[in-house]
C-alpha cells in the first residue's frame, strides 16, 4: 500500500487508515458522522493525495487528449477544465478524471490507483505527437475543502490568493518550492475547492487549512463521510458504480463527462450510436431499501422483479441524511415504473428496495468568501477565529 505523504500527521489526529486500489486514505477521525455533518453543513479538510496526477505537457497536448477522452479539451483556456471520462473502442469506461487547463501544460486528476494504467493509456496512443506524459503523484499532494464554507476557508488559509470560477476552474500562486494550483472542484455534489500542493509545502499547507477550518466551525474528514455524502447525491464512482462493463450514457455521466460537438475519440462511433437511436438497455437508479437488521447488501448483489433478474447493486449505506439505508444500482431500461418496487437477493435472503429519483440529498448552498453565512458572522463577532498555523 502507498502510504500518505501525511500519514504521520494524520494518525496524530487520531485517524484510522484504509487502503483504496492500493493507496492509503483516511477512513476518519473517530466521528464519521461528525465528519458528513461539516461537509453538509460547514466545511471538511479532506487529504485527497492517494488519487492519481498527471501532467500531460508538448505544443500537442490539447488536440492529443482531445482524442482520448469524451469531453472538449482542445477548446480549453488557461484557467478552465471539465470533467471526462476514458473508454475503450467499444464504448465501455476505462476511467474517469478530472482536466484543468493551465499556462504550459494540462493537470488531471484520477481515481486512486489507477494513474498509472491512464498514463500507460495515453503514452501507448503518442505516436508523432509533441506531448509528454509525466507522473506527479509523489512530487505534489492534493488536499480538498468540501462544503458550504469551503471558499471562506481557501480565503482565510491563504489571504489574498486568487480563487478559481467555474466548474472545474483553476488558478495558480508561486509557492516557496514550487506553483500552487487551486481547482474548483466539487466532490460528491458538495461546494468544493481544491489545492495542488508541492509535497516539500504540503504538512504548512494542511495546518493552515485545518486552522481555518476549524476557525470556521468545520473539521478534518475521511473517506466514509465522503463516501455518504455522494451517494446520497447519486454520483458514481470510477471501480464501484461504473467500470468497462459500463457504457458512459448507462452510468448518468452523459451531462457532465460527454461532448457531442467536439469531433472523434476512442469510443465515439458507440456513444454517438447510443445517442442517435436513443435509448440505452439499463442506466444508473437509486434504490431505497427497507429496514433490516441483516447486513446492507454487498456490491454486485442481483436485482430482481418478479423473480427475473433486472440489474445490480453497486453501493449501499446507512445514510445520515435520510436515517434509512439507500444504495445504487443498474436497473434496466423497461422498469420504468416510478418507485417501483424490487428485490435485492443478498446473502441473508431478499430484501425490498424501490426505485427513488437521484439525488436522493439535494446539495447545499455555497457561501462565497466575501459573504459568510449568518453563523459564520456569528462566530467571529464572538472572536473565535485565527489565522495561520496551529
Amino acid at each position: 500500500m502507498t502510504a500518505l505523504i501525511l500519514h504521520d500527521e494524520h494518525r496524530s489526529m487520531g485517524a484510522r487508515f484504509l487502503a483504496v486500489n492500493g493507496a492509503e486514505w483516511v477512513a476518519h477521525y473517530g466521528d464519521p458522522a461528525a465528519e458528513y455533518a461539516a461537509l453538509r453543513t460547514t466545511a471538511g479538510l479532506l487529504d485527497l493525495s492517494g488519487r492519481g496526477r498527471l501532467v500531460v505537457a508538448g505544443q500537442d497536448r490539447q488536440r492529443f487528449l482531445n482524442g482520448q477522452v469524451t469531453n472538449n479539451v482542445k477548446d480549453l483556456r488557461p484557467g478552465e477544465g471539465c470533467y471526462a471520462a476514458v473508454l475503450n473502442a467499444k464504448g465501455r469506461i476505462q476511467g474517469d478524471l478530472n482536466i484543468y487547463c493551465l499556462t504550459e501544460e494540462l493537470l488531471l486528476d484520477c481515481e486512486p490507483g489507477h494513474g498509472s494504467n491512464l498514463a500507460a493509456r495515453l503514452e501507448r496512443f503518442i505516436v508523432a505527437d509533441d506531448v509528454r506524459v509525466e507522473d506527479i503523484s509523489a512530487a505534489y499532494g492534493l488536499l480538498s475543502l468540501q462544503g458550504p464554507l469551503c471558499a471562506a476557508v481557501m480565503a482565510r488559509a491563504f489571504p489574498g490568493r486568487p480563487l478559481p470560477e467555474g466548474d472545474c476552474g483553476s488558478s495558480v500562486w508561486p509557492g516557496v518550492s514550487g506553483e500552487f494550483c487551486a481547482v474548483n472542484r466539487s466532490r460528491a455534489g458538495l461546494p468544493g475547492l481544491e489545492l495542488f500542493v508541492p509535497r516539500a509545502e504540503l504538512n504548512d499547507a494542511w495546518r493552515m487549512l485545518a486552522a481555518a477550518v476549524a476557525a470556521l466551525g468545520g473539521r478534518p474528514c475521511g473517506w466514509e463521510g465522503l463516501e455518504w455524502a455522494r451517494i446520497e447525491a447519486g454520483l458514481p464512482r470510477y471501480g464501484q458504480d461504473m467500470d468497462e462493463r459500463n457504457l458512459a450514457p448507462e452510468a448518468g455521466i452523459e451531462a457532465r463527462a460527454i461532448s457531442y460537438t467536439k469531433g472523434c475519440y476512442l469510443g465515439q462511433e458507440i456513444v454517438s450510436r447510443l445517442r442517435s437511436i436513443g435509448q440505452i438497455t439499463r442506466s444508473l437508479r437509486g434504490l431505497e431499501l427497507e429496514d433490516s437488521p441483516d447486513p446492507l447488501p454487498r456490491p454486485g448483489d442481483r436485482l430482481t422483479r418478479e423473480g427475473r433478474e433486472v440489474g445490480y447493486l453497486t453501493s449501499a449505506i446507512h445514510s445520515p441524511g435520510l436515517g434509512r439505508p439507500i444504495g445504487l444500482g443498474y436497473v434496466r431500461r423497461e422498469i420504468e415504473t416510478a418507485e417501483a418496487v424490487l428485490e435485492i437477493q443478498t446473502q441473508a435472503g431478499p430484501r425490498r428496495a424501490r426505485l427513488r429519483a437521484l439525488p436522493f440529498v439535494e446539495a447545499p448552498v455555497a457561501h462565497p468568501a466575501s459573504s459568510p453565512s449568518p453563523a459564520l458572522d456569528a462566530r467571529e463577532k464572538q472572536g473565535k477565529g485565527s489565522h495561520g498555523l496551529a
